[in-house]
């Protein structure tokens, strides 16, 4: 792996922030650091570039400690939330800025800056004042400038924050295309899921300055790690069980005698766990309670009326009230609020969290 973070550790105030965060990033891959404002995200994304220094740990490339190397001997290129374009310059000045701090050759500048500006469809653009282009279009220039010197990996902390959502989504497929065809290592900072999950190889999950997962987006949205996991990812449907028989697996949830997968060890009888239903999964069903199925066909039957249903991409989402919770699901079969309803689960889809 060139990139291998190992047990960062970093306080401000004397609260822990960074707290024996390890990770690494392999060539061309795309990694994402995922989790809410204030995890400290950025602040990894500085340590790695140089700007800050841990309190322990080590940061490595190819091997080779880092931490008492100098940011501009690092050879890594970090875009800001807010671009940092120097507003005084034109586009094609802004994007061959880090080439001259090379002392490149002219000739060498102006057709690498083209380059670039070709890549992100702006050469058109090479003359104007960047403070007369969109947010979007600051978007593109900053990250040319930063894939501009040809760096050994590309951090980019919130590139999209900035932007409203109708350019974010317009911009998502741009950018992945850009990074791809880079072909570097990108460590891609973010507290939105849909950006996460539309750029990244893999996913690291940070929580209060600690991993709670890494792996690939399916991964992790098929089978969240923990119950934190869960409800960032707004996946929901968590319901309390308690366990029956340890030894076949089988937990009490609901009214229901479920056969557990095996995942997780489970506690002794008696103990509670969280099982985890996720929205979609293959096997579920949806009925009007005239045509629900015999309740002694396997898998976990829950009987509910549907508060709220909402059309989105050719599905519908379900909200259904149950006696104890409050549940969403999807359907390709449309149902209409107050139908009382039973959702089949089937047990093999039960994750046990």
């Amino acid at each position: 792996m060139p990139l291998d973070v190992r047990k960062i550790y970093k306080s401000y105030d004397n609260a822990p922030l960074l707290k024996g965060v390890s990770f690494s990033v392999d060539s061309g891959e795309t990694v994402c650091l995922l989790g809410r404002s204030g995890s400290g995200k950025s602040t990894l994304l500085r340590i790695i570039a140089g700007l800050e220094q841990p309190e322990s740990g080590t940061v490595l490339w190819d091997g080779v400690d880092l931490l008492n190397t100098p940011v501009h001997e690092r050879g890594f290129s970090l875009m800001f939330q807010d671009y940092a374009l120097f507003p005084h310059r034109s586009v094609e000045q802004n994007v061959a800025f880090g080439l001259r701090m090379q002392n490149l050759p002219a000739d060498t500048i102006h057709s690498r800056t083209m380059e670039m500006l070709e890549l992100v469809h702006m050469a058109d653009f090479a003359r104007r004042r960047v403070t007369d282009l969109s947010g979007g279009e600051q978007q593109r220039i900053a990250l040319a400038r930063a894939l501009a010197p040809r760096p050994k990996l590309l951090m980019l902390d919130e590139p999209l924050g900035a932007l409203d959502r109708t350019l974010k989504q317009s911009l998502l497929d741009e950018l992945r295309r850009i990074i791809r065809k880079a072909n570097i290592p990108v460590i891609y900072v973010t507290h939105d899921q849909e950006e996460a999950f539309s750029i990244a190889d893999r996913l690291i999950m940070l929580n209060a300055g600690e991993i709670e997962q890494i792996g690939a987006p399916e991964d992790v949205y098929r089978h969240p790690g923990s119950l934190w996991v869960a409800g960032f990812l707004g996946l929901g449907n968590v319901l309390s069980g308690s366990v029956v028989s340890p030894s076949n697996r089988t937990v009490s949830v609901s009214g229901c005698i479920v056969n557990m997968p095996e995942c997780k060890p489970l506690p002794e009888a008696g103990g509670r766990v969280n099982l985890l239903l996720l929205p979609d999964v293959p096997g579920l069903k949806i009925h009007r309670e005239c045509d629900a199925p015999d309740p002694g066909q396997p898998g976990l039957n829950l009987h509910g009326t549907v508060s709220e249903s909402v059309f989105l991409e050719g599905k519908y989402r379900l909200t259904v009230q149950t006696n104890t919770h409050t549940l969403q699901f999807v359907s390709q079969a449309r149902f209409n609020s107050g139908d009382k309803v039973t959702i089949h689960y089937p047990s093999e889809e039960v994750q046990c969290l």
